[in-house]
């Protein structure tokens, strides 16, 4: 009489294990005892199929609980027994001990792909980024086949299921021990046949179109962003459904202004009395206003001064960044007789020179400071 083993004890678990710590021990023991790795061995040959036939009964919570009450006797006289006889083979083996890092082939979608998604490079203004705008773009795509709507097939034909894989698009084969899937020759993995191709097409569903589109580009966009026209990509094979496009936008450089997230910088050369005595300068805006900012007396050179609200627009909120702009005082280069000559009386103010015509000067100054 043959002993059989517990099932527990041939996957080396307790009776509490639970399902991760169960599969995670058969994995272990399936590679072990794999006749591949152990070519000849009989014994290695009888342990595998000992624990894969533990394994199919484990693995499932009515099986499982029936084996806890009753037994082996629970699955004989055609009680629903797990044994190795049910299982396909290796690769039925490999697919249930990695399916999860192979992305479960076995349940993959059969048939004709989504279109591929495709990208277009649009250059800008910084105005245009500013106020938005709605222009056209042509695009040369693939496009569905208006003389057999994307199906592939000419017109008054059908598709028909592929016999050879009987529409799942692959088809098995044993060598030895392994059973190997393959994609099938006939429909090359599509589970249909088109006995009748569409001339057009020549039964690809799809023909390539030169389409012009409308882009709506939304206010403050910045480099890099994108837009995206769903549907409006590839078109599957087949009546598929189609990808998408997607704009990306490149801002021009600008003359005036650079451009940081929502802040806009700009260069203001202002003389060198205006620096000194203070005063206001007019700065033409990206919003194509004049903005008017405030020179405080006595400002040096590299200076920045910032206006709220003057900069772009928020992309998809509310309100603007600020404009932020820095000072260059610039130093004149061409003097007349007299500004020559009122620039040398303060020089001498500014250095302390005491000669008879700037006495009163500066005793005037020395009164005023006290």
């Amino acid at each position: 009489m043959t002993t059989e083993v517990d099932f527990y004890e041939l996957l080396e678990v307790e009776r509490t294990a639970d399902d991760a710590t169960i599969k995670s021990s058969y994995r272990k023991l399936a590679m072990k005892f794999h006749p591949d790795k152990n070519a000849g061995c009989k014994d290695s040959e009888g342990k595998f199929k000992a624990i894969s036939e533990a394994y199919e009964c484990l693995k499932d919570p009515q099986k499982r609980a029936a084996y806890d009450r009753f037994g082996h006797e629970a699955f004989r006289n055609g009680g629903g027994g797990g044994g190795a006889q049910d299982f396909g083979g290796f690769s039925d083996i490999f697919e249930n001990i990695f399916g999860e890092f192979m992305g479960g082939q076995r349940g993959a979608q059969r048939g004709p792909r989504r279109g591929a998604d495709l990208r277009y490079d649009m250059e800008i203004t910084l105005e245009d980024a500013f106020r938005g705008k709605s222009t056209d773009v042509t695009v040369d795509v693939s496009a569905v086949c208006d003389t057999c709507d994307g199906s592939g097939a000419t017109p008054g034909t059908s598709v028909k299921s592929c016999a050879t894989c009987a529409g799942h698009g692959k088809v098995r084969a044993q060598q030895g021990f392994f059973v190997v899937e393959r994609t099938c020759p006939t429909c090359h993995g599509q589970g249909e046949v088109i006995a009748d191709p569409c001339r057009t097409c020549r039964g690809e569903g799809r023909v390539e179109k030169t389409k012009t589109l409308t882009v709506n580009i939304p206010p403050g966009v910045d480099e890099g962003t994108r837009v995206r026209l769903t549907g409006e990509g590839e078109a599957g094979a087949r009546g598929a459904p189609p990808g998408d496009l997607y704009i990306f936008l490149h801002v021009a450089r600008h003359s005036i202004f650079e451009r940081e997230g929502t802040t806009l910088f700009a260069r203001a050369p202002i003389s060198f009395t205006t620096a000194s005595l203070g005063g206001e300068i007019s700065i033409p805006g990206a919003d194509g206003e004049l903005h008017t900012i405030k020179i405080p007396a006595g400002t040096q050179s590299g200076r920045e001064l910032r206006q709220r609200g003057a900069g772009m627009p928020v992309l998809q909120g509310r309100g603007r960044g600020d404009l932020v702009v820095r000072i260059e005082v610039e130093t004149p280069t061409k003097l007349s007789a007299r500004q020559k000559e009122l620039l040398e009386q303060f020089r001498a103010t500014e250095n302390g020179d005491c000669n008879p015509q700037t006495t009163g000067f500066f005793h005037k100054v020395k009164s005023a400071l006290g």
